[in-house]
């Protein structure tokens, strides 16, 4: 849904904010350096060190890599990539990287200029989404044409990121070029029958109930792949607010369909859903919150949520007991 107003946060320089940035400067000074790639045959010897952005590229990495990776992910559970800024902490996990993957498409926002410059330097730096079909790719108009980055959505897109992972770890470390290709075709897999979960389940949702409403615009591809129609508050970045009139004309759409159920974030404040659920209420028709959903980040760590495949099944569970 294409916002009205688009209202730009303000931003409330604190201490911690501005150590924040400066760890951002030091990244960027760590990135123009120049690096000297570790011999495959060195690499071969030892687990790879990977470190990603999001926890789904987290997720790919482990199923791919297994016994032969050490994986650290910079955003963990509830944390919003799209507002996120690097500590100084952070440093040492780019720096020490033998790889490092991050989503691309403006995901990370600023830090995407760090990943650039990181990639120059000779360290590999690779977006999974970067050998995507165009084609494939949702556009957003409200984004100056820019392509909507949250691909896992899609399973099937997904699956286009594994094969970027494994095709990457093949060139670090070809002696374990077996080892990897087992893995994926595993993961592939299990990937596929993911899909198919998704595709029935939310197939039992009747065709006019199946609307799915969110704080931002994060389920689009969601949307198409599984036939689902996607309302949401705010833009595909949540460093947008939505304005009053992207509230009430939500709200009037939802009344008047009689739509059942609203979805909060668990990366998203939930504050701008329960003002469109205020909204409705004043026009007379009740809407529920019905439940969480992970979009932007996983659940926590040795949870079922804590992995892409539960998470997705948590998401279609959820939107399915609420809709149907």
């Amino acid at each position: 849904m294409k916002n009205n107003i688009l209202v730009v946060k303000k931003q409330h320089w604190s201490r911690r904010q501005v150590l924040m940035g400066l760890a951002g400067v030091v990244l960027s000074g760590c990135a123009s350096s120049l690096y000297t790639p570790t011999d495959p045959a060195t690499l071969a010897k030892r687990k790879i060190n990977v470190t990603t952005t999001v926890g789904m590229i987290a997720d790919i990495a482990k199923n791919v890599g297994r016994d032969r990776v050490n994986v650290t992910a910079l955003m963990g559970p509830g944390v919003d990539p799209h507002l996120y800024k690097p500590s100084a902490r952070d440093v040492n996990k780019l720096t020490s990287a033998d790889v490092i993957f991050y989503g691309g498409l403006h995901l990370e926002g600023r830090m995407v200029d760090l990943f650039e410059k990181i990639s120059k330097s000779g360290r590999p730096a690779f977006a999974v989404t970067a050998d995507i079909d165009p084609q494939r790719l949702r556009t957003l108009e409200e984004e100056n044409d820019e392509h909507d980055p949250h691909v896992w959505f899609d399973v099937t897109l997904w699956m286009e990121a594994v094969k970027k992972i494994h095709k990457e770890l093949l060139v670090l470390d070809p002696e374990h070029s077996a080892y990897y290709t087992q893995n994926v075709a595993d993961y592939l897999q299990a990937l596929a029958a993911l899909h198919e979960y998704a595709k029935t389940q939310l197939a039992s949702i009747p065709k006019a109930a199946r609307v799915l409403v969110t704080a931002h615009d994060a389920f689009g591809y969601f949307g198409a792949a599984y036939d689902i129609e996607v309302k949401a508050i705010q833009g595909s970045s949540t460093a947008t607010e939505a304005g009053a009139k992207d509230v009430q004309d939500l709200a009037k759409y939802l009344a008047a369909n009689q739509i059942k159920a609203i979805f909060v974030e668990s990366s998203v404040p939930q504050a701008t859903v329960e003002a469109v659920q205020k909204a409705v209420r004043a026009r007379g028709w009740e809407i529920a919150l019905g439940g969480e959903l992970f979009s932007d980040a996983m659940g926590d760590d040795g949870t079922p949520e804590g992995t892409y495949i539960g998470m997705v099944k948590h998401n279609v569970d959820v939107i399915v007991k609420a809709l149907k």
